[in-house]
């Protein structure tokens, strides 16, 4: 979503802001703009369109200055346009705000300012917080922005500048919004996200759900809304900077397909007892006796996560024996839930700071539930606010269409499903060492997928004028239909649809035509055959046919028009293989349509409003 970066400090603040605001491309914007105290007022810039242009009107007429914020814009209310760019400024121009997430009850305040006499210029709700913060200015920056949060409804990340306090910089969080304090040599910095940070500092304080901080030359203070003061000890991020650079690869989103059998290997790595050859979870939060009180699981995801999710269905309710259910987060706390003290909720996030999740996974823990959350971004929200967690290791993710992510969750997943499996004494050490060994071999077996994959650009390039897509799958495999057709949608804009194979009959097979392309998931396992059948149908009505099999299987060569063989260790994870070459296809087919891979249209990395 929308990004902030924040500085003060002894160099020229613009110098800061626009690399860090760089750094925060990923994660999807409309427009871009600056706020610099000059020393003897505000210096704004702000323009539609890519940071570049912001950067070009820099060039032309430089601003001057040690304090400053900067932000990319996500549009909410308000079209893209200059004037709907952030910052936004009171009747007096004398402070400069920018926000993320959405003010819910703008509208009232809006009218309510209006009467009052306050002149706004903008569609945005985010105004409405500078003329609050001017309403309620009364010699204190600090209290005129806690005053002015009190007054809002809805997810609120800001930072605020004000000319008559020049030697600060102050910030707030109330209702989900993640910003991070990056502390170096003599200059504090702010950002929405870690990447922003990681050229200039790996010391960091995250600002916490309810806190307003301080920044100034002198340090950080922070503090609860109510004056309350927060100490807190600096966070060592342990990426690199160079984690979060291409590397020589040409987008962001191939670098992170070919970083998953590390991501998977990290994952797992000190995770499974060499000595037992067993899954071992020791550290996960929560103890044996609590776990063997659960008697329902439910996992809470969105997108991608959500994907993952089905796939950890099917894994818990046969290693476990519970019923498991999956909620996409934002449906989750809008129906009658049934969740108590013997459910186990498990919420799914790559950032840890997606809304409609963290929002889930609070709602079930008002009604006593346990939470056992599966994320990449340490001390994140949706972390924070679990009884245990899971951390899935893949690394930073700058690619908005989710890659390694994904294939680090299936991993973490399969982890807690035998983890918990023996626990509950559901899976024999046999079967669970079984498992485990299987396990182990997958990233190597990444590996050799990628290798086997050098003929997906070929093959991309006869299906870069289809229309329409149509992914099939079967029991675990049919998620993994869904995020291939997640992916290719995402990122090319063809149409795509995942199906369960054994539904095909009940509508989709009318769309079958020598025009359609079918890919369809045929690993060996328990549903092999009824798919062998849906290749048949597939193929008596000229649909054109990719299948991805398993190595020894020559059943499909003759059937389709291409078949891809991948190693086969076991029907358990197939999932996590069979992932690759649908995000291959869908990454060459979305460059030879000349498509913006790591910045689709109208997507964020990280949706931190609802």
């Amino acid at each position: 979503m929308c990004g902030i970066v924040g500085y003060i400090g002894a160099r020229n603040a613009a110098d800061i802001l626009v690399p860090s605001l760089k750094r925060l491309e990923y994660r999807g914007y409309d427009s871009a703009g600056m706020a610099v105290l000059n020393g003897r007022g505000l210096s704004i810039r702000k323009s539609q369109g890519k940071i570049a242009r912001l950067e070009m009107d820099l060039q032309q007429t430089p601003i001057k200055g040690t304090v400053g914020l900067a932000h990319t814009r996500w549009a909410t209310h308000g079209v893209p346009s200059d004037k709907n760019a952030h910052p936004h400024t009171d009747c007096t121009g004398r402070l400069a705000v920018v926000h993320n997430g959405i003010i819910e009850n703008h509208r009232t305040l809006r009218a309510r300012l209006a009467a009052a006499g306050h002149r706004m210029v903008s569609d945005t709700d985010t105004e409405v917080l500078a003329h609050l913060i001017e309403q309620r200015m009364n010699g204190s920056l600090e209290t005129a922005v806690a005053g002015a949060l009190s007054e809002v409804h809805g997810a609120c990340a800001m930072a605020v500048v004000d000319q008559d306090f020049p030697d600060r910089l102050v910030a707030a969080r109330v209702g989900g919004s993640p910003l991070i304090i990056g502390v170096a040599d003599g200059e504090y910095l702010l950002a929405s996200d870690i990447p922003a940070l990681l050229h200039l500092t790996r010391d960091i304080l995250v600002l916490e759900d309810g806190e307003i901080a301080t920044l100034t030359r002198g340090g950080v203070q922070i503090r609860r809304l109510d004056g309350t003061p927060i100490r807190r000890s600096l966070q060592k991020v342990t990426w690199s900077a160079e984690a979060a650079e291409k590397g020589g690869y040409p987008h962001f989103m191939l670098k992170e397909i070919e970083e998953q059998p590390a991501a998977v290997a990290a994952t797992l790595q000190g995770r499974i007892n060499p000595e037992t050859g067993l899954v071992d979870l020791a550290d996960l939060g929560l103890t044996s006796e609590e776990l063997r009180r659960v008697r329902r699981i439910v996992l809470v995801a969105c997108g991608t996560s959500w994907h993952a999710a089905l796939v950890g269905k099917f894994l818990l309710e046969e290693w476990t024996d519970i019923p498991c259910e999956v909620d996409i987060a934002s449906e989750f706390r809008y129906r009658h839930l049934l969740v108590n003290d013997r459910t186990l909720v498990i919420p799914i996030s790559q950032s840890g700071e997606t809304a409609d999740t963290l929002a889930a996974l609070r709602e079930a823990r008002q009604r006593k539930a346990r939470a056992l959350s599966i994320c990449n971004v340490l001390g994140s929200s949706v972390a924070r606010e679990s009884d245990a967690v899971l951390y899935t290791r893949a690394g930073i993710e700058i690619g908005v269409a989710s890659t390694k992510a994904f294939t680090a969750q299936l991993a973490a997943l399969y982890l807690l499903g035998i983890h918990l499996g023996l626990v509950l004494d559901r899976l024999s050490a046999t079967h669970a060492r079984d498992l485990t060994g299987h396990l182990a071999q997958v990233p190597d077996a990444l590996r050799t997928t990628l290798a086997r994959c050098e003929e997906i650009p070929g093959l991309a390039e006869q299906f870069v004028t289809a229309q329409n897509f149509l992914y099939l799958g079967r029991g675990i495999h049919f998620p993994v239909a869904l995020e291939g057709a997640l992916k290719l949608k995402e990122i090319s804009y063809i149409h795509a649809e995942g199906y369960p194979a054994g539904e095909m009959k009940h509508g989709p097979i009318a769309l079958i035509d020598e025009a359609m392309p079918v890919l369809v998931l045929t690993p060996l396992g328990r549903t092999y055959d009824k798919v062998l059948s849906n290749v048949e149908e597939t193929r008596a009505r000229r649909g054109q046919v990719i299948a991805i099999a398993s190595d020894g299987d020559r059943e499909l060569e003759n059937k389709v028009r291409h078949v891809l063989h991948l190693p086969y260790l076991s029907e358990y994870v197939a999932p996590i293989l069979e992932t690759l070459p649908l995000q291959l296809l869908a990454y060459h087919i979305a460059v030879q349509r000349g498509c913006d891979v790591d910045q689709p249209r109208n997507l964020a990395k990280s949706v931190t409003v609802e």
